[in-house]
């Protein structure tokens, strides 16, 4: 089992020098991720700075040498794949290859998409996203490589240097597509009810949710290393949490703070990042 901190883009977190700090704080307590979310536009979280992830993320990658470091998560659907791989291939130069890629619809959907005239239909965004991994993966082999979808054109293109991110999709159990997805990447990182406080996941659920991803990814003969990422608040109980987790399958824990007023507050991560991950 791997432990990370996960923070927001906004609030106190907006501010790279602030990340940057965070990062080194859980590099020398022995955390072994730190991922930032990505949202451009959220009125739930509304009346706040936000930071650019990309940013946030190379400020980390600098000063720290062991974290594995990403976007949870990516809505690709509102990106373009050129530029997006660009942001990849630099930042994991930067991490020496120490960069995950967490990938999804994204949402609030009218709030990140319809307020910049994109489309919000789910099933166009989530053919976008289907579309954009399929792409990112191609120009990040470093070959000439072309692509011709619905949605997005590619016309001999090479760009260099070649990387290989994991790529970490993400998705709100029971809804069983997202992971159907996941199951032909790297990772799954499921949102389960009551995530909104962070409340840690049943552990039958994620034994379901393991049993399904396992079996997706059996029907499309595909073996090898995958990871499941789960989350919430570990509490006072947090080995205990953690073990029972790891029992049903899980790989990673993700440790999050609830939507609260200390969301976006940077002395809850510090508090959190101090108390070391709840290894087992």
């Amino acid at each position: 089992m791997r432990y990370s901190i996960n923070l927001p883009n906004f609030g106190e977190l907006s501010d790279p020098r602030t990340v940057a700090d965070l990062a080194v704080a859980a590099e020398e307590a022995g955390w072994d991720g730190f991922f930032v979310w990505d949202h451009v536009n959220h009125r739930g979280f509304g009346g706040r700075p936000y930071g650019d992830p990309w940013i946030l993320l190379a400020a980390a990658g600098m000063v720290t040498t062991r974290l594995t470091l990403g976007p949870l998560i990516t809505p690709v659907a509102r990106r373009r794949p050129g530029k997006l791989a660009r942001e990849i291939t630099t930042l994991d130069t930067l991490t020496g290859g120490r960069m995950i890629f967490g990938a999804g619809l994204g949402a609030p959907i009218e709030d990140e998409f319809g307020s910049f005239g994109e489309p919000t239909d789910l099933k166009v965004i989530a053919s976008r996203l289907d579309e954009g991994l399929a792409a990112l993966s191609l120009l990040l082999s470093g070959k000439p490589v072309s692509y011709h979808g619905e949605h997005i054109t590619i016309d001999d293109v090479q760009l260099l240097p070649a990387r290989q991110v994991p790529v970490w999709v993400a998705g709100r159990w029971p809804t069983k597509a997202p992971f159907r997805r996941a199951a032909r990447w790297d990772a799954a990182v499921p949102l389960f009810p009551g995530y909104r406080d962070q409340t840690p996941p049943v552990a039958e659920d994620v034994r379901d949710l393991a049993a399904f991803v396992a079996s997706c990814r059996a029907e499309e003969g595909r073996d090898g290393p995958f990871e499941l990422v789960v989350g919430g608040r570990s509490g006072d109980r947090a080995r205990e949490v953690v073990a029972r987790l790891a029992d049903a399958g899980a790989t990673w824990w993700d440790e999050r703070v609830p939507f609260d007023d200390t969301l976006d507050k940077a002395d809850t991560y510090r508090r959190l990042i101090e108390q070391g991950p709840p290894r087992i």
